[in-house]
């Protein structure tokens, strides 16, 4: 099933027009961020055929950039090579990987068939930050488990990783994306991300 397949490949996860966005500057727990995404993610399945991939991408832009540490996340998935590229370069991947994360969302959200999230609960890390255990409800299929680990930022909470049955999205791409860095270089990992990128819109 589609959904299903998401489990090992998302970066990955209160209606976008019903509900207020949260700010930066707006304080709101790692609950209410995580629910007021899932929410956003319905909402947008749910006219996903209307708005077309422009469209859901357009509508996933705010509601991943209101949810996710982009900047973060693109920092942790080139690890230590972060330090070796360039202010220029380290702008350019974030912007890059910020435009492949709503590009992944928009492509495997394009349409509902009944799907339903809940959240199960969650917890404290000793290093400060909160898990969010949640599943997701497929029609005529198990239900896809999400852990979503958040950290501060600001008045606020953002994803920094989602681990989707036991597979660790953060993982795979550091694994991905460090070895094309140290292999073929940083032009080679831009074009790659933007290969990805494209076959999104195209699908």
């Amino acid at each position: 099933m589609r959904l299903k397949k998401l489990a090992v490949v998302v970066f990955s996860l209160s209606s976008l027009f019903a509900t207020s966005v949260f700010s930066q500057e707006e304080s709101a727990t790692a609950r209410q961020i995580i629910d007021k995404f899932q929410t956003d993610l319905i909402t947008v399945m749910k006219d996903g055929k209307k708005l077309g991939y422009t469209g859901r991408y357009e509508k996933l832009d705010v509601a991943v950039s209101n949810s996710h540490d982009l900047p973060k996340i693109a920092r942790i998935v080139v690890g230590k090579e972060w330090e070796k590229l360039t202010e220029e370069q380290q702008k350019k991947l974030t912007d890059l990987f910020s435009r492949l994360s709503i590009a992944s969302y928009a492509h495997n959200f394009k349409e509902f068939d009944g799907e339903a999230f809940a959240i199960d609960s969650e917890e404290e890390t000793k290093l400060g930050g909160v898990v969010i255990h949640s599943h997701l409800d497929l029609p005529d299929d198990k239900p896809v488990k999400f852990d979503y680990m958040l950290k501060e930022k600001g008045a606020s909470w953002r994803i920094i990783n989602i681990i989707a049955n036991g597979v660790s999205d953060l993982a795979l791409k550091r694994s991905e994306y460090t070895a094309i860095l140290q292999r073929d270089g940083f032009d080679a990992l831009i074009a790659k991300i933007n290969e990805k990128i494209d076959l999104y819109a195209k699908q």
